[in-house]
């Protein structure tokens, strides 16, 4: 199992000019179609989450970083069974 240190996420970023926030969405929750001015980072730390971005579909894994650059559209889905847990942060 992969272990995410949010504080260490939360230095590597902050030294890549992103902030670094936690994000807890339960089973079934949706959010669709988001628009940012800026440049957003995401990290799946629990649970199992679908991106669509600009139309492209991706299931990241535990770990694995997610970049959605300003001005895309996307959402994210929690496509599990259990609560979600992501770390996102913007520049």
């Amino acid at each position: 199992m992969t272990t995410i240190n949010q504080q260490d996420v939360d230095q590597e970023w902050a030294a890549r000019g992103f902030s670094c926030s936690l994000w807890v969405d339960p089973p079934g929750q949706r959010w669709e179609d988001f628009v940012h001015s800026t440049d957003e980072l995401v990290v799946v730390i629990e649970g199992e989450l679908e991106f669509e971005i600009n139309g492209e579909i991706s299931h990241p894994k535990l770990g694995e970083e997610v970049f959605i650059p300003a001005g895309a559209v996307h959402s994210v889905r929690n496509i599990g069974s259990s609560t979600a847990r992501w770390l996102y942060g913007y520049r």
